[in-house]
């Protein structure tokens, strides 16, 4: 639009923005509520009052682009899509009432506190067997040994796919984050796109499968809606939520789990305090949320024409929000950059969305990181980052944390 603020420099693929982003959020969100970037023909919105409105407004912003690939497709790639049988659609995160609303009243029921509760002492049994065995090195990756394989557990638990095809369903998702959220090249989009597919066979597969046998498991419950009534749930639909969540519980645990662990030890008296007294443990993983959330920006679409702050936008237009930066915007947070586990209003971050968007999984997200800082703390006092490693992030516009995360026993304090 005529006079719009316009930021062709701005680059999240850039080597500097993946190792650290925050200074590069701070200093676009002093600048502007929001700014365009020609290469991503995106609208970036960098402050938080404007990405909470935006997520309390889906008549305005819509969900609809969430999970889109940031670049378009090549045809090689749509290709194999096509010839795999891929027939993902719109399911939660990147759809918008009156769909939304149905599909979520019954995920909301199959999230329901019972299964949870029946989950958590499966995830800290296998929690405490990974860590044990990490822990019996002097160096260990926690990446690789901890906070890599036991999200894949516990969501897999959770929809019910069988143990022995976890690593088959690992190798199939793997890279799916450059696919939708990076910029791969032509020949990379076509190889991630036969695993895609693999992938939704897979659970189709499964669904099918529950459908002739159901278990107590959160697939189950679906089917036993679209059993009762199945317009309210087609089995499209189930697979679509089964293929999305699998991915999505796995990938941003993961970098949670590991981001809480890296500024933890980073800010040693935090992790000291955590293990003289555990009750401060929810407030750390809220604290981690804020400070070095693992999706550090998600997607919407305007509906019409809008305002941000004083920016005004026009239809169709792309946002890329910074939920990054809104986590450490001054206008919200006292003293953002201090990373303190005690600070009493870090729950109010958006690194789970608002709205009826709000992420679903966030309690077991919370659970999960719980039982590991809870197992870290008690049997690791000592433990400490290996000196001068250099972390490596993804080169991806939302999903954010160390693809190792080097750890050693240190002396006993």
């Amino acid at each position: 639009m005529p006079g719009c603020p316009v930021a062709s420099s701005f680059d999240p693929f850039a080597a500097g923005y993946l190792a650290d982003p925050y200074p590069h959020l701070a200093a676009v969100r002093d600048r502007t509520p929001a700014f365009y970037v020609p290469e991503l023909d995106m609208w970036v919105v960098t402050r938080y009052a404007d990405i909470e409105a935006i997520f309390s407004d889906v008549e305005t912003f819509s969900a609809r682009i969430a999970q889109d690939p940031v670049f378009p497709l090549a045809e090689q790639a749509r290709a194999a899509l096509v010839e795999g049988g891929f027939r993902a659609g719109a399911t939660m995160s990147n759809c918008d009432p009156p769909k939304h609303t149905r599909i979520r009243r019954h995920n909301m029921r199959a999230f329901s506190a019972r299964r949870i509760s029946v989950l958590e002492p499966k995830v800290a049994a296998k929690a405490e067997e990974l860590v044990g065995r990490m822990l019996a090195a002097e160096r260990f990756d926690a990446v690789a040994g901890l906070t890599y394989p036991l999200p894949a557990y516990m969501i897999f638990t959770l929809i019910g796919f069988p143990p022995r095809d976890t690593e088959m369903l690992k190798s199939w998702c793997g890279n799916r984050m450059a696919f939708s959220w990076g910029r791969p090249s032509p020949a990379e989009q076509a190889e991630i796109a036969v695993g895609m597919a693999r992938y939704w066979r897979y659970c189709e597969q499964f669904v099918s499968d529950r459908l002739a046998d159901p278990q107590d498991d959160f697939t189950s419950d679906h089917l036993a809606v679209h059993r009762a009534d199945p317009e309210a749930l087609t089995l499209d639909e189930i697979t679509g939520v089964i293929y999305g969540l699998s991915f999505a519980g796995h990938e941003t645990t993961t970098n949670l789990t590991s981001n809480a662990i890296r500024r933890l030890l980073e800010h040693r008296d935090q992790w000291e305090a955590l293990c003289a007294d555990p009750s401060l443990i929810s407030g750390a993983v809220e604290e981690v949320l804020r400070y070095d959330t693992s999706v550090v920006a998600w997607r919407r679409v305007t509906t019409r024409p809008t305002r941000i702050g004083e920016v005004e936008v026009g239809a169709e237009a792309k946002l890329m929000l910074l939920l990054a930066g809104s986590g450490r915007d001054p206008a919200r947070f006292a003293a953002p950059d201090t990373f303190d586990v005690r600070r009493v209003d870090a729950a109010r971050h958006l690194a789970f969305g608002r709205g009826i968007h709000f992420c679903l999984g966030a309690p077991l997200a919370r659970m999960e990181v719980r039982i590991v800082l809870e197992l870290l703390t008690r049997l690791a006092p000592d433990l400490e980052l290996v000196p001068d490693q250099v972390f490596t992030f993804p080169p991806n516009i939302s999903f954010r944390g160390p693809q190792q995360l080097w750890l050693q026993h240190g002396p006993r304090r």
